[in-house]
């Protein structure tokens, strides 16, 4: 999930929307929720990039042993 508070409204179509607004209150940045969700899931948290890296370095250590 995103460090940024979002306001959640609803487009004159029905289309779910995030509102992100600035200090003064002004709106900052306005996306539908589809494309919101789909940056989203494209990013990595850095719990699970520790978690991959943890893995990749496991492996490593196992092939080493296996080959040697």
């Amino acid at each position: 999930m995103s460090p940024i508070k979002r306001t959640t409204m609803y487009s004159s179509g029905g289309k779910k929307l995030y509102a992100v607004r600035n200090a003064d209150g002004s709106f900052k940045d306005i996306q539908t929720y589809e494309r919101a969700h789909r940056a989203d899931m494209a990013h990595k948290s850095q719990a699970e990039l520790a978690a991959a890296a943890k893995k990749k370095s496991t492996r490593k250590k196992a092939a080493k042993r296996k080959t040697s």
